[in-house]
């Protein structure tokens, strides 16, 4: 079963997994548009604040693009299935959280070092930041560096970027949760501090 991006509306959740799992970008933007607005609230209730709320979505959508096949209709529905992952990334979240704050504040009490010019540290900081960010940005292939660059950089919606570049809104979304999935495995840990 095959189909053009313009009559996946009338597809199942469960077709559309179907279409993610044969590697349709397109049936995962449709299921994005379905459902990221309610696993974006749940994300964010148990995070407790949306801007870990969006990170976890993304992870979610990556999850179902990277594991379509395993998905099993007769275990759950599609939105129970990424509820259940919603709330297990999002718990996952809160006790990583957890972790670094514990491990920040055990640093502090340990390091009670003075520098003489505390921004001296911090630029150094930032300019490694910037160059390991660039060399992953320049690892990404070239469509999905580019839906990057326009959102993080220029500050454009995934609609912006769909109307910008002519692709469809699905396709701005895939490519995005792809470019994320590569930059976090890219960037370990510190990807929570830069995006």
């Amino acid at each position: 079963m095959t189909a053009n991006s313009s009559d996946l509306g009338s597809y199942s959740d469960s077709d559309l997994m179907l279409q993610v799992a044969s590697g349709r970008e397109a049936a995962l933007g449709e299921l994005f548009d379905r459902h990221s607005a309610s696993l974006l609230g749940l994300a964010t209730r148990i995070v407790g604040n949306p801007s870990d709320g969006e990170e976890v979505l993304q992870e979610v959508f990556l999850h179902a693009w990277s594991r379509a096949a395993g998905y099993d209709p007769g275990r759950s529905s599609v939105t129970t299935w990424l509820s259940l992952i919603t709330r297990s990334r999002s718990i996952d979240r809160l006790r990583s959280r957890k972790v670094v704050d514990r491990t920040t504040e055990a640093a502090r009490k340990e390091n009670r070092i003075h520098h003489e010019s505390p921004q001296a540290s911090g630029n150094v900081f930032l300019q490694q930041r910037r160059k390991r960010i660039g060399a992953a940005m320049r690892e990404l292939p070239e469509e999905q560096r580019q839906v990057v660059e326009l959102a993080y950089f220029k500050g454009l919606t995934q609609s912006e970027i769909a109307e910008s570049a002519s692709i469809p809104l699905g396709t701005v979304k895939t490519r995005t949760l792809l470019a994320m999935k590569k930059l976090r495995l890219a960037l370990g840990a510190e990807i929570g501090e830069l995006l």
